[in-house]
């Protein structure tokens, strides 16, 4: 076997946006990385060891039927899917994982199996292992490859943002100083750091115990915010819009913790936009161009303050949250169906 030189291997790494290590390992010729958009059916990358730890967020591309996981801002993995065909669609929107099954079975298509299932909505939307003929084919499910869905089971949890776009950014780091939705004030960042107190990631759960999953939706079309409690709407506010005409557009901020440096809070955001080629404002945006220009009134900031925790999700968009883009408790924000 020809192994491959230290200098081609970095440049085939940096094909695919692994960063160069201190020490790369003789790469034999049969096992060379393949460009993402050269994945073949069933084929996928997996490198859980580029971030250990970290906030994961899950991104499935229905125009390259690619699924994309970042952990804590980084690209660990990369799969092919395969989503709904014409006449059942994946819907595109935010989701979060409200449900995981190793060993699920369909209750709607003849107790077919579904492997590893992560599921996005109560009526039939799930990421889980499946057949991959290379283009959409599903009933409106992520399908995967088994040992990549198996894989992809042990990283995420209930409460796992899943974005399902047609165009999305890389991961981008946001810090805003003091609480969100309001005014700063001085000594915000003490009331900051005693809001999520020692309150544990998600994925540091331990089993059994029974935290609840925030997350904050924040329309600039109907100027509303609501805040959900594992997916029951427990307080819902008033958002007003600050500066430009300019729209705000669509972004998953995933909170990280308390930031000293910028006396606030730090998230990893993500933008998206439901059609290929959309218009997507990734790293270059600013806080002061999504936080900052949101405001919300107080009864619904003391609200968030006492239930905000590390890794709460926070939903920001440009579209409306009536009924047909809202699907009940399952509070997804879909832009199609």
């Amino acid at each position: 076997m020809q192994p491959i030189d230290r200098r081609t291997a970095l440049l085939r790494l940096a094909a695919i946006g692994l960063a160069p290590m201190a020490f790369i390992p003789k790469v034999t010729a049969n096992e060379f990385i393949k460009e993402i958009g050269e994945l073949k059916p069933g084929e996928f990358t997996w490198h859980p060891d580029r971030s250990p730890h970290g906030p994961v967020a899950v991104v499935v591309s229905l125009p390259e039927q690619r699924v994309h996981v970042y952990r804590n801002g980084i690209r660990i993995a990369v799969s092919t899917c395969s989503t709904g065909k014409p006449g059942h669609e994946t819907p595109t929107g935010v989701f979060t994982v409200l449900q995981k099954d190793k060993d699920h079975h369909s209750s709607t298509y003849n107790n077919a199996p579904m492997p590893n299932m992560n599921r996005l909505t109560w009526d039939g939307v799930a990421l889980h292992a499946g057949k991959l003929p290379g283009y959409p084919a599903s009933h409106g499910c992520v399908r995967l490859p088994m040992t990549f869905s198996a894989k992809l089971w042990t990283v995420t949890h209930v409460g796992t943002p899943v974005i399902i776009a047609g165009t999305h950014s890389d991961p981008w780091e946001l810090t805003h100083p003091g609480m969100v939705l309001g005014a700063y004030a001085e000594d915000e960042f003490e009331h900051v750091v005693a809001s999520l107190g020692d309150k544990p990631h998600p994925a540091d759960w331990e089993e059994g115990q029974a935290y609840p999953i925030m997350t904050v939706v924040a329309s600039t079309a109907d100027r509303k915010i609501d805040l959900l409690e594992d997916g029951r709407v427990v307080a819902e506010g008033r958002l007003s819009i600050q500066g430009s005409s300019t729209p705000v557009g669509s972004h998953v901020l995933i909170l990280k913790g308390a930031h000293a440096g910028s006396k606030g809070l730090a998230w990893q955001a993500i933008s998206h936009h439901e059609h290929s080629g959309g218009s997507v404002a990734g790293a270059d945006v600013t806080s002061q161009a999504i936080v900052s220009r949101l405001k919300s009134d107080d009864s619904f900031q003391h609200a968030m303050k006492e239930r905000m925790h590390p890794g709460m999700v926070m939903i920001v968009t440009d579209t409306p949250l009536h009924a047909d883009r809202r699907s009940g408790k399952d509070f997804v924000i879909m832009s199609s169906a």
